[in-house]
Parts: structure tokens; sequence; C-alpha cells
């Protein structure tokens, strides 16, 4: 990926926390990969720790700093991509009659405070909180995903942002608010399918992003072969390593996520990514 001496966005802040309430943010964004390690060692659903709106509670101070420059090539890599996911998605809603709101990425060291889904440890991994709208990262989970879990190269890396950005995209399409009306009324197999479709559907904006990279031409040999790997990597199937009945996945079979964001890539059309109503996931 063509990044380097490229825009980097000014939605970027980082900040320490201190204290340590609330509950993780594990869902509404996040890849999920030691929820599925918690569930299997104590039998709890990571979805459970969900806070998607305004309604988690949190215990202990944050300040938050915004970054006028960036420290690490790390933190421009991050803010490269997300810059292209503003030129990206402001042109979409733009076409849809829409204004796009803009996320923040806040980066943050070993745990966080959000405002709107509790306290989160780095092992959380990358999540999007719908009540603050703003993708939370810390950068040592580049390292994991690389090394844990062979999902190396920086399209990859950007593969993990522009999914949490996803995510950021069904919050103002207000599709995260009607999975919070749903957790209300369904069961946790019933709630666990929706939440699959609801990954899915991030996976495919990123794809669709993904897109529109290749169409400014900023893509290298290699680039979608790597976010491939990373979405086969963080499969539940793949994750789980069959320990977990399907009935319990909320992220999505590798295939699965592979096939939704290779169908954003090559379509590039927003309009097919209705994850809910695909006949092949109901």
């Amino acid at each position: 990926m063509q990044w380097m001496g490229r825009r980097e966005s000014s939605n970027a802040e980082e900040g320490s926390s201190s204290g340590g309430g609330g509950r993780m943010a594990l869902g509404g964004g996040v890849l999920g990969i030691i929820g599925f390690v918690i569930y299997m060692f104590t039998g709890v659903n990571p979805t459970e720790m969900l806070q998607g709106g305004n309604s988690g509670q949190s215990q202990g101070t944050q300040q938050n700093t915004k970054l006028t420059q960036s420290k690490s090539d790390e933190q421009k890599f991050a803010r490269v991509v997300l810059a292209d996911t503003e030129d990206t998605w402001n042109q979409l809603f733009k076409d849809m009659g829409r204004t796009y709101k803009e996320p923040t990425i806040h980066f943050f060291e070993e745990g966080v405070e959000t405002s709107g889904c509790g306290f989160a440890g780095s092992a959380t991994g990358p999540f999007y909180c719908p009540g603050d709208q703003k993708v939370f990262l810390d950068l040592s989970f580049f390292t994991e995903l690389e090394q844990r879990f062979g999902a190396a190269g920086d399209f990859a890396r950007a593969y993990v942002i522009a999914h949490e950005v996803g995510h950021h995209v069904q919050k103002l399409l207000g599709v995260s608010d009607k999975m919070d009306q749903a957790r209300q009324q369904l069961s946790e197999e019933e709630y666990n399918k929706l939440s699959v479709k609801l990954e899915l559907q991030a996976d495919f904006y990123a794809g669709v992003w993904a897109y529109y990279e290749n169409k400014r031409g900023l893509l290298e040999a290699g680039d979608i072969g790597e976010a491939l790997n990373a979405a086969n990597a963080i499969g539940d199937d793949r994750l789980t390593k069959g320990q977990v009945s399907p009935d319990s996945f909320t992220h999505g079979t590798s295939a699965q996520r592979v096939y939704w964001f290779k169908k954003g890539f090559e379509t590039g059309d927003v309009k097919q990514g209705d994850t809910f109503n695909s006949p092949d996931l109901n």
C-alpha cells in the first residue's frame, strides 16, 4: 500500500486512563480475538460484555490529547488509512444524500477507559465504541496480528482499521442502534446470528473501501492477498479450533469473512452489503 508521505487524518488522539471500572468493550467493532479465548475458558459469550450505546458506566478518569503530529511510523500509517477511509466514506455518504461524520482514532497502551463502552484492556484488540464514535487501537496489536495469527503486511493492518470504520458506518446508518434494540428481545443464540451478520457487513464495508483505494491507484501487488489472509485468520472456526459450537459464533467463519470482504472489493457497491437479508446467512 502506498502510504508514506500522504495525508494523515487530524481525527486522532491518545490518552491515559486511571481506575478501571465499567465493562470491556468487545463487540460492535472489535475483531474479538481474545473474546473467543474468554468464551473457551469461562463460557462467557464476549457479546455479553458489549456496551453498545452510552449506557456503559465508567469508573476512573481519562485525559485525551488531540494529536497534531504522529509519534511513530505505525501511528502515521494508521492515520493515513483513516484519512483514506474519510475520503471514501465522505463521498459515498454524499452520493447517498447523507453527511458523513468522521470518527476519531484513539491510540492507547495497556488499557483505556471509554465513555460509552467502559474499560477495555489491550487484550481486547482494536474495537469501535458506538457511544464514543471512536476507533480504539493499541498499536501493539499489529505485532500480535503478524506473529500470533500469521497475518503480515501493511494491508492486513489497513483491513483491521477499515473494518472498525465499517462499524462506524453502521452506527451512522442506524444499524448498530437496531442491534441494541434486538439484543433486548432475542435469545443469545439468535443474537449471535445477528452479530455475525453485523461483523460480515463491516468486512464488506472494508472491502468497499479497498475497492476505492485500488481505483485511486494506491494498492500494490499482494495487498488484497494480505487482507484476505487476515480475514481468513480471524474467522470464528479458526480461532476456536472447533471447540465452540457454530451457534456461539459472533464474527463469522473464515470463509464468510473472506467472501464478504471480496464482495465489497469486487463491487464497490454499498447497496450489495445487506448481510442481514442475505439468503446465505438466513
